[in-house]
């Protein structure tokens, strides 16, 4: 998100005096471009540059080690006994980037960073702290908090101590930190805010992107663009200008006021060369890049990579190329494009790389493909600032402009020399006329726009119209504006400069219909059923790793483990899309265990995505137009199976104590209880068949859960302890898992019919029958209702008991049998009637005894 100075930004177009970062946000939010933020205004002295004498590494209780310093501020030091301010200060320090002479931003007592926080002299870690030593953060200039701003690194050289750093880094001029949406790549420059501020305010806006530059001459450097396959059928470098300039010297300090820009937007000085061409990217939004000329050899050629070429880039790291990377190469020895000096719009290479001896500099000033780039920063993880311009869209005419503006810079403050030698391979095409009707403004915004308005507006935002009096024109967008390629997008531009304030809302009218669908309404009434149960709802991300898979013990072979995997995940550690609701609900679960919440019942809705056997890779399809119906079924063959599921965790207390009794731990039987809720809530009967293994649940106390088909739909109980102890939650933590849209799937989805509410009393029944200890309660709890029929209103097991007077391998099953008869009061004899069948029926078909 680029940084806009006000200093800077007026060089391009007239500010009124006085101008606030709040005032220019709010006058840029008018043509589109949101703030993210202000800095720089709120710090306010004293605030100097110092140097470390002295750093004393002291180990203290609580485990963390503090640097005690000793920091020289010139005439800020404490004073002596003649007066004198000799003394340094002494000043507390928790970061470690910096040594004995650096030289630092010190905040002394009395000044006021953003937030506010004021420095004061304080005592702490049994220390005087007179002042503090300042990061990036602390200073608003960044998110850089992991160690403090040591001068020498970001190119501030030579200020003696006690100079005020408020003027050095810029911090007394406000700096509006905007975002720029992907459809506006011009506006991360001054040139294009200052264009967009003009629209908003019609402010002066002076161009710098119309200078004149010389012409190309025929002994200019080489440059062969060779792209025997281009993405899309798009070259993937259309113009590539370059400069020389000899003779600079190499101890030449990048002027002050160009360190200061450069911090204020957010980079480091490097050395002159290097920012000068991040100066100009800044001010015009033209990426350069500058070679030592000597480490060069012509011709250069723009070529696709091979496949498996590699490559080291200027961060040192090891690049491994596919045949879609466009390449910048050289020819050393004579042999063909035998050396890689950078990939094209992303970054350079280590070959060429400016260095403290380079005398002689080749600018290079290039027009990419987008796509090309955009894959390749992607590709390689190298989100580059020349990378965010050119994916979005460069302004091809600003070539020469920026490539003359580099010379011009260096030339200046370097003491080089210009070489008359420019070379500007150009393949460029304009821009692509739109036929625009005059009458879509009023029909997609409403409003009645007359003819001259809205070419005052298209013409005032660079596009060039032809003559003509007819019901369409014929509309030329500007170089700069590669997304203005339809009626509907100039319809915006005119709308948006207008304001969008002139739209009078609308709402539609909803069409009639009958609401929400089956599955919705059913996923609303599980999520409430849960919560009315205790249970919180959650959400966690969908990405997992085989840590994760390892911590839940899933076997090997277990297909949980075969997952789709991102192609560019967020996280190397979590690469794979989550095949199970447990793999990030335990994550939710061990998080809150871990800041003290030791009571949970917590619940998860979502997706997971299971891979299908043999199914086709999914095609990359070009952009810009319409798939065909056989793209989009290959695309539809290729996605894996995404069900959504239901899960939950529960941790310590069910019941808390309290003065009305003890407490109750949650245990397997409430996680199965609470999948029965989810299938209560749905009409669906569960079945629950505990003879089942399935990690991460313990063994023995893990039931399946099964509908009436018998199709295994989850899974409930107590979860492992080997599980428990890798993820450091409570022993005896339980959890269910449903895939909810089989459950759905299986629900009525007409309408239910009522069942008639008796007012007649209810008969109650208790029976404790003692069967063989292999016998689920369940089986037992569904033998005593299917023998009382359609006079049992509720049957429940209440009790199990084992023991020596059951014998052993047996147990007692005591069950709560309910009887309501629907049209009279049930007599004694039809109670003592059920009562027999469900005894017989009992012994039938379990071998049930009762006691």
């Amino acid at each position: 998100m680029p940084n806009i100075a006000l200093g800077w930004l007026g060089e391009h177009v007239e500010l009124p005096a006085g101008l606030t970062a709040e005032q220019l946000a709010a006058d840029l939010v008018r043509v589109g471009l949101e703030e993210e933020a202000v800095h720089g205004a709120a710090v306010t002295g004293p605030l100097v540059v110092g140097t470390v004498l002295s750093l004393v590494k002291e180990e203290q209780k609580n485990g963390k080690t503090i640097n005690w310093c000793q920091v020289d501020v010139g005439a800020h030091n404490v004073l002596d006994e003649a007066g004198q301010p000799t003394l340094p200060r002494g000043i507390v320090c928790g970061a470690h980037n910096f040594v004995e002479g650096d030289r630092v931003v010190v905040a002394l007592p009395g000044a006021v960073l953003p937030g506010p926080f004021a420095i004061a002299s304080r005592k702490t870690y049994g220390h005087v702290s007179d002042g503090m030593i300042c990061s990036q953060r602390e200073l608003g200039l960044g998110e850089d908090h992991d160690g403090i701003i040591v001068l020498d690194r970001l190119g501030y050289t030579g200020q003696p101590n006690g100079t005020d750093a408020v003027e050095l880094l810029g911090l007394g001029e406000q700096v509006l930190e905007i975002n720029v949406t992907p459809d506006r790549g011009y506006c991360f420059s001054m040139r294009g805010v200052a264009r967009e501020y003009s629209h908003s305010t019609g402010a002066a806006f002076t161009d710098p992107g119309l200078a004149e530059t010389p012409a190309a001459t025929a002994d200019g450097f080489v440059v062969e663009v060779d792209d025997d396959a281009p993405i899309h059928g798009q070259v993937g470098c259309d113009r590539f200008v370059t400069r020389i300039v000899r003779g600079i010297d190499p101890t030449a300090e990048t002027p002050a006021w160009m360190k200061k820009r450069l911090t204020q937007a957010g980079m480091r000085s490097i050395s002159l060369a290097v920012d000068v061409t991040n100066y100009v990217m800044l001010d015009l939004g033209q990426p350069l890049h500058a070679y030592d000329l000597a480490k060069v050899a012509a011709p250069i050629v723009v070529r696709r990579a091979h496949a498996g070429e590699t490559f080291t880039t200027l961060d040192d790291a090891k690049r491994t190329l596919t045949a879609e990377d466009l390449l910048i190469t050289d020819s050393p020895d004579g042999a063909r494009a035998s050396r890689v000096q950078g990939i094209a719009g992303v970054m350079g290479g280590q070959v060429s790389e400016v260095s403290a001896t380079t005398t002689d500099v080749l600018v290079e000033a290039a027009h990419f493909d987008t796509v090309t780039v955009a894959r390749s920063s992607r590709r390689h993880k190298i989100p580059s600032e020349a990378a965010k311009r050119f994916e979005r869209g460069v302004d091809p005419l600003l070539p020469p402009v920026a490539a003359q503006r580099v010379v011009d810079l260096l030339v200046e403050h370097g003491g080089g020399t210009a070489d008359a030698a420019v070379s500007d391979l150009d393949a460029t095409q304009p821009p692509a006329a739109v036929t625009f009707a005059w009458s879509e403004t009023a029909r997609l915004t409403g409003v009645e726009h007359p003819r001259e308005r809205i070419a005052e507006i298209l013409e005032q935002i660079g596009c060039t119209l032809a003559d003509g009096d007819g019901d369409t024109v014929a509309v030329t967008p500007p170089t700069w504006r590669p997304d203005l390629t339809g009626p509907e997008h100039l319809v915006e531009e005119v709308a948006r400069i207008d304001g969008y304030d002139a739209i009078e809302p609308v709402l539609p009218t909803a069409p009639g219909g009958t609401g929400l669908t089956h599955s919705q309404r059913a996923r609303r009434s599980v999520a409430r059923a849960l919560a009315e149960s205790g249970f919180v709802e959650t959400l966690s991300y969908p990405f997992v790793g085989a840590a994760q898979h390892d911590a839940l013990g899933l076997p090997a072979d277990d297909a949980r483990r075969r997952a789709v995997r991102l192609a560019n995940p967020m996280s190397d550690e979590a690469p794979e899309l989550r095949t199970n609701l447990l793999t990030t609900l335990l994550g939710t679960v061990r998080r809150n265990v871990g800041r003290g919440f030791t009571d949970l019942a917590v619940s998860e809705t979502g997706l997971v995505t299971l891979p299908r056997e043999g199914a086709p890779a999914a095609p990359q399809l070009p952009g810009a137009r319409r798939p065909s119906d056989d793209e989009l079924a290959s695309i539809a063959a290729a996605v894996p199976d995404q069900p959504r599921h239901v899960a939950g965790v529960l941790v310590g207390a069910r019941e808390r104590a309290g003065w009305w009794g003890q407490g109750r731990a949650a245990g397997w039987e409430d996680a199965l209880e609470a999948a029965r809720l989810v299938g209560r809530t749905l009409g669906v009967e569960l079945t629950a068949v505990n003879d089942a293994e399935r990690m991460p649940w313990h063994p023995g106390r893990c039931a399946r859960l099964e509908l009436a088909t018998g199709e295994v739909v989850g899974w409930a109980g107590e979860l492992h302890p080997q599980v428990l102890e890798r993820l450091d939650l409570p022993a005896r933590a339980s959890a269910f898992e449903l895939d909810l849209d089989a459950v759905i799937g299986a629900s009525a989805t007409g309408p239910v019919q009522a069942v008639p509410v008796s007012t007649f009393p209810p008969a109650k029944e208790d029976f404790a029958f003692v069967v063989d200890a292999a016998v689920p309660a369940d089986a037992l709890r569904k033998v005593v209702a299917d023998a009382a029929g359609d006079l049992a209103e509720d049957v429940r097991v209440f009790d199990v008991f084992t023991g020596a007077q059951v014998g052993e391998g047996r147990k007692s099953v005591a069950v709560a049998l309910r009887l309501r008869g629907a049209s009279a009061t049930l007599t004694a004899e039809q109670t003592a009637e059920v009562r027999g069948r469900v005894v017989d029926r009992a012994a039938k078909e379990l071998g049930a005894q009762l006691r």
